[in-house]
């Protein structure tokens, strides 16, 4: 991934936090300061450049991914826009595809023995302590409310919740993303 690209997703993940579309300094780094998550995100893209210029990105990344207890690998695909909430403790497995626009809760576990974990599609709310186990996959427009724990796919424009999850309401799906970053 060239340096365009790499600018490109971390402005995606700052206009979801801030609402705007023009990166400037100080809102790199006051998010960058006050946001654990967005912290993490920015070294997580910085580390796709291509070596040698990853390598501070990795142990920078690693070194926050210690200490406020995200694990997401580096080679898992994450579409743009991507927000933690409330900055972890968050586990992604390095098979797990996430779309665009997608928000995640705390204590929030995607993984898979088989590493063979879940598709996310774009636009999707994934609520506080939820599990998304093994190969699912999650449509579009999906909230999943907090607590969840999802065995089977989940359809596009709805809202699910319990144990296991349930589609409980197609009313208002994907209310919770806010500032969609459209993708070209």
């Amino acid at each position: 991934m060239g340096l365009k690209e790499c600018w490109t997703y971390v402005r995606s993940d700052l206009y979801r936090i801030t609402g705007k579309k023009q990166m400037t300094w100080m809102s790199l780094l006051r998010e960058g300061f006050f946001d654990i998550g967005f912290r993490f995100m920015f070294w997580f893209r910085l580390q796709h450049l291509p070596s040698p210029f990853n390598l501070l990105p990795r142990l920078i990344c690693r070194i926050i991914s210690l200490r406020h207890h995200i694990d997401i690998e580096r080679g898992t695909k994450i579409g743009y826009g991507f927000k933690i909430m409330h900055g972890g403790p968050v586990v992604i497995n390095v098979s797990a595809k996430i779309g665009n626009n997608v928000n995640i809760g705390q204590f929030t576990t995607i993984g898979s023995l088989s590493l063979n974990a879940a598709t996310i599609g774009d636009n999707v709310y994934i609520g506080p302590s939820v599990c998304i186990v093994e190969n699912v996959n999650i449509g579009n427009n999906v909230t999943i409310g907090a607590g969840a724990v999802v065995v089977k796919d989940i359809p596009e424009d709805c809202t699910a919740a319990g144990n296991p999850a349930k589609v409980i309401s197609m009313k208002t799906p994907g209310r919770f993303i806010w500032r969609r970053w459209e993708v070209d």
